[in-house]
C-alpha cells in the first residue's frame, strides 16, 4: 500500500530541509526558487565568478578552494560527440535515466502526501533538464544522444528513496566534474544551474534516508569523471 517515507524509515532530528518537505507552503516556495529565476541568478554568479581578472579578496579565496577541492575530471567519451556537445549529451543521457526512474516511483504509487508530492515535482524537473538539454544539443548543431531505457529496483518506500539519494548525489557530481572541461560560458552556467539542482535534491533527500548527509564530502563538493558515473549507472541501462 502507498505510504508515508517517514514511516519507513528511522525517525531523525528535523532540520530546516525536512521542515520544507513537511511544510506544503515552505516547499512550494523553496522548488520555486530552484526554478528559472534562481537558477539564471546562480549561472549570473558563476559567469561573473569566471569571468573576472581582478586580484580581490573572492578571488584568492576561489583560489585557495581550487587547491583543497580536487580537480577537473577528465572528459566523456567521444561516442558523445565532440567538446561541448559531447558533455552535454553525457548530461542529456544521465537526465535521460533520472527522468525515467522518476516517473517509475510515482508510478509505483509508493509514496503519498508532502513526500509524494515533493517525488513529483522532483521528476518534473528532471524532465525539464532533459527538454533544455536535448534543445541544446541540437541548436548548436549537434544530434542529441539516444535515449537509454533504464530499469531500476521499484521495491520499498525506504529502498526507492535511499536510491534516489544516491542517484541524485552521482549527477551532482557528475556534471561539477565536467565544468572544467565546457568552453562556452553560456553552457558552463546552465549545468552549473542544473547541478546545483541536483544537489538540492539530493540535499532534501538526505534528510529523509537513514544514514544520509546533506553535505556528504564536506566543505567542498567532490567531482566524478565520465568514466565513474557511467560505470555507477550501466547496472540501471536495460
Amino acid at each position: 500500500m502507498p505510504t508515508e517515507l517517514e514511516d519507513e524509515v528511522i525517525p531523525q532530528p528535523r532540520g530546516i530541509v525536512e521542515e520544507l518537505v513537511r511544510d506544503d507552503v515552505g516547499r512550494k516556495k523553496f522548488l520555486k526558487a530552484l526554478g528559472g529565476a534562481g537558477a539564471a541568478s546562480f549561472g549570473a554568479f558563476v559567469l561573473a565568478a569566471c569571468g573576472s581578472s581582478s586580484t580581490t579578496t573572492s578571488t584568492k579565496t576561489a583560489t585557495k578552494t581550487a587547491t583543497t577541492a580536487p580537480a577537473s575530471a577528465a572528459s566523456v567519451p567521444a561516442s558523445f560527440g565532440a567538446g561541448d556537445i559531447g558533455i552535454l549529451n553525457y548530461a542529456l543521457t544521465l537526465e535521460y535515466l533520472e527522468e525515467q526512474f522518476y516517473a517509475k516511483v510515482i508510478a509505483a504509487k509508493l509514496f503519498t502526501g508532502a513526500v509524494g508530492s515533493l517525488v513529483s515535482e522532483f521528476g518534473q524537473q528532471e524532465s525539464e533538464h532533459v527538454a533544455a538539454l536535448h534543445a541544446t544539443v541540437i541548436k548548436l548543431g549537434g544530434t542529441p544522444a539516444a535515449k537509454p531505457t533504464g530499469k531500476f529496483p521499484i521495491t520499498t518506500a525506504a529502498a526507492v528513496a535511499k536510491l534516489a539519494y544516491t542517484v541524485e548525489n552521482l549527477g551532482a557530481a557528475a556534471y561539477l566534474g565536467q565544468a572544467g572541461n565546457i568552453s562556452s560560458p553560456t553552457v558552463l552556467a546552465a549545468a552549473l544551474s542544473i547541478h546545483t539542482v541536483e544537489a538540492r535534491h539530493a540535499a532534501t533527500l538526505a534528510t529523509l534516508v537513514p544514514g544520509g548527509h546533506v553535505t556528504p564530502t564536506g566543505a567542498f563538493a567532490t567531482p566524478d569523471d565520465a568514466a565513474t558515473v557511467l560505470a555507477a549507472v550501466k547496472p540501471f541501462i536495460a
